[in-house]
């Protein structure tokens, strides 16, 4: 049999995008929905909403994709780190507090909120969702079955939605208090650097399907010969993705609490009466 012909890394880039009408279609609609329910008013935090959109798109549809379902488990943990650590986020500081007042005055949403915005509740949720569908047994069905992949980035959005909530709540009350937060934020970084250490110092094989992959085709030459990506390296470099790739997004997050605690702290201090001057 004659070896699939090598392809190049623009060839691969130009044609491996999978417009899945699944995500076509919720995309547009989740953008459509939040447009109606602001008026469409575009503002900066319209443009954050939208930016989150645009990110969970792009990790659903372009090439990463393909790469992450069936050759480099470096590029899923990239994917992976889209949907966990930059478009929760942004979904959240785009909602208006108008919009969230609104959402939350059925008695239904305000019982969720009360259960799930719980720091504690929250945290465990986030964390345990991360750590579960990396065990061998729920990541190696994701690969093999498309339902189980698609149930599985869902539980990602959701859990970190959950997760960053009780951070970036867009009504301040809702929030957690300053060191309450910074705790709540370290503990996390290290539960999520912790599983990245773990990638990055492992033997391979956890994941069979990344050492041969079975949908190799012409790409596989481009991978491992121009590229570099031996199976081990790959798994480091996703290691390394989820331990330091991480630190900037918890890192923003912490300087935003401690510019928050600054801002509580100034504020207390200036409305502590003052000593009147001594008579001289």
């Amino acid at each position: 049999m004659t070896p699939p012909h090598p392809i190049s890394a623009g060839e691969f880039l130009l044609s491996a995008w999978d417009f899945d009408p699944s995500v076509v279609v919720g995309c547009i609609a989740l953008l459509a929905l939040y447009l109606f329910a602001i008026d469409f008013r575009l503002d900066r935090k319209t443009a954050l909403f939208f930016a989150g959109v645009c990110l969970m798109f792009l990790a659903l549809v372009s090439p990463l994709d393909p790469l992450s379902d069936n050759y480099l488990f470096s590029a899923h943990m990239l994917q992976h780190l889209i949907l966990l650590l930059a478009t929760p986020p942004l979904l959240l500081l785009g909602i208006p507090r108008e919009l969230a007042q609104a959402l939350l005055r059925p008695r239904w949403t305000r019982a969720i909120q009360s259960v799930l915005g719980r720091a504690p509740v929250a945290w465990i949720i986030g964390n345990v969702a991360l750590w579960l569908w990396h065990l061998p047994v729920l990541y190696n069905a994701a690969l093999a079955a498309e339902n189980v992949h698609i149930f599985e980035h869902l539980c990602f959005l959701v859990s970190a939605t959950i997760f960053w909530w009780p951070i970036l709540a867009p009504i301040a009350a809702l929030r957690l208090p300053p060191l309450t937060a910074l705790a709540y934020l370290i503990f996390a970084y290290l539960s999520n650097s912790l599983l990245g250490i773990i990638f990055t110092f492992a033997s391979v094989g956890f994941y069979p399907a990344y050492l041969k992959p079975a949908a190799a085709g012409g790409i596989l030459p481009l991978l491992r010969d121009q590229w570099g990506l031996s199976p081990q390296s790959d798994q480091q470099l996703g290691g390394l993705l989820m331990w330091v790739g991480a630190s900037p997004v918890f890192l923003a997050a912490v300087l935003q609490v401690v510019a928050r605690l600054y801002r509580e702290s100034g504020g207390a201090l200036a409305a502590q009466p003052q000593p009147a001057p001594v008579a001289r």
